[in-house]
């Protein structure tokens, strides 16, 4: 069909420039960097790819601006960054660096842009990350109206991306967030298992038998301690099962192996038991 932008007449051009400014009017300007810079060849990058930066004052062929990453301030050539309104309209990013951008980590199926042309102003195309990066041309109608398809039809490319986001319609896929917008991960609503630790082999011939066999050790006395009292009631017995058993035994009998894993969840206490036999 090609581009309709060829059939507006004067008095419209002026109104697509006017929606053009418009749609650039921001109190701030964001730029994102199209190539590490300083060259890694030269040195380490200050700025790398697709890092966001704010911009703080244009000067001649340097921008002088502040990284939102780090917060620090310095210098960079015009010709290694790229305005951005409204967080997904790129200014002057031709298709490769589209797709350099799309494939950095962070982005996802139906990460997207809408870049205008830097040969043409007020052109603009869509491109989307999917299995592989799909571009879409958007045509500009006589009256300022934009479309990737001729159906559907949309005053300002901000409802194109409003009706996609809700949509496919006819896209690869729908559009879920600006290229490169990054967020930090929700905290996940599932209980995280308790930590578990593991104890060094029990010495059984260490263990100070009065602590567990004492009679007056009671359930307020091991609140604070490792060792909970249901379990120490259970070490006092089988303590206890030992002492019967003991003289009655070869004092040269194999040594049992026993090893003590201790999982922690709310002050409790967890001892597993390993025995060779």
């Amino acid at each position: 069909m090609g581009n309709v932008k060829s059939r507006i007449n004067g008095p419209d051009q002026t109104d697509m420039v006017d929606a053009d400014a418009q749609l650039k009017a921001c109190d701030d300007d964001i730029l994102v960097v199209l190539v590490d810079y300083p060259s890694p060849d030269i040195s380490d990058p200050i700025f790398r790819i697709g890092e966001r930066l704010k911009g703080l004052a244009e000067e001649g062929s340097w921008w002088k601006v502040r990284s939102l990453k780090t917060g620090h301030d310095n210098y960079i050539p015009t010709i290694y960054i790229a305005k951005i309104y409204h967080g997904w309209l790129f200014e002057g990013v031709v298709r490769q660096k589209a797709e350099e951008l799309l494939r950095l980590p962070g982005n996802v199926v139906g990460s997207f842009m809408v870049r205008e042309s830097p040969r043409e102003r007020g052109v603009y195309s869509l491109s989307v990350r999917h299995r592989a990066i799909k571009h879409y041309k958007i045509f500009r109608l006589a009256n300022s109206w934009y479309y990737i398809s001729p159906r559907l039809t949309f005053q300002c490319l901000e409802d194109m991306v409003s009706h996609y986001s809700d949509a496919a319609d006819g896209l690869c896929c729908v559009l879920t967030a600006p290229c490169l917008a990054y967020s930090a991960s929700a905290p996940s609503s599932v209980d995280q298992p308790p930590p578990v630790v593991m104890r060094r082999n029990f010495d059984w011939k260490t263990v100070d038998r009065s602590q567990f066999l004492s009679p007056g050790c009671a359930e307020g006395q091991t609140q604070g301690d490792m060792v909970s009292y249901g379990v120490r009631n259970s070490i006092a017995s089988y303590l206890s099962l030992v002492d019967s058993t003991e003289g009655g035994k070869n004092s040269n009998r194999k040594k049992k192996s026993k090893s003590v894993y201790v999982m922690q969840d709310n002050g409790s206490t967890l001892i597993e038991e390993d025995y060779d036999n």
